[in-house]
């Protein structure tokens, strides 16, 4: 008999925090009216210098501009999802003995869940963002010619950042993106650092939601 009635308790609990969960979402979701938003900014690169361990090897790279695309879907009122593309060309700078400049391509192809912080003031909608992706380091022709050991090179990196966006639904964006990752060697030992690096990226442009 009570083995009964607790298989009926636990019945009833798991249907009202499911309809508890339906009614939430569809709240929530009904207080989205525009889902989709695709955003352009210039951004600035500047990426930390790094020292190895066992040599007297370090990294620096030039600081440079690009541009970064992005696409989000706010899936309710304080959670959604977003994918970006950025680029940019600088030089990777190896000194040791002898230093070596390498000019490459610099592709960013990452992927977040944002979580909306919401402020009472209106139309001003911050947020952050954690996520990962991948970072291409692809040498320009240039380079190549002058050290052909030199190969394209995939990073895995890990992205975050605080946002802010202005007006309700065309705007202004402010961005800070930070990125982990492991230094680029271009599949050269002797560039191999076997380090951490950070790089900060500021940016700004406009966006559209629609």
């Amino acid at each position: 008999m009570n083995r009964s009635i607790n298989s009926k308790n636990v019945r009833t609990a798991l249907f009202s925090a499911a309809a508890a969960f339906f009614v939430f979402s569809a709240t929530a979701m009904a207080q989205v009216e525009q889902h989709s938003q695709i955003s352009l900014q210039g951004t600035a690169l500047v990426m930390k210098d790094t020292n190895a361990d066992s040599s007297p090897l370090s990294h620096q790279a030039t600081k440079s501009g690009g541009l970064l695309v992005g696409y989000s879907y706010q899936f309710n009122s304080w959670a959604g999802a977003e994918g970006n593309y950025g680029y940019t060309q600088n030089t990777q700078n190896y000194m040791a003995s002898v230093g070596q400049s390498i000019r490459s391509d610099f592709h960013e192809i990452t992927g977040a869940f944002v979580a909306h912080i919401p402020v009472k003031v209106r139309s001003v909608r911050p947020y952050a963002l954690a996520g990962a992706g991948a970072l291409v380091f692809n040498p320009t022709d240039d380079a190549k010619r002058m050290n052909s050991a030199i190969d394209r090179q995939n990073k895995a990196a890990f992205v975050s950042g605080v946002n802010l966006d202005i007006t309700s639904n065309f705007g202004v964006r402010g961005e800070y993106r930070g990125l982990v990752y492991e230094v680029a060697d271009f599949q050269l030992d002797a560039l191999n650092l076997d380090k951490v690096t950070h790089l900060a990226q500021p940016s700004v442009g406009f966006f559209f939601r629609f």
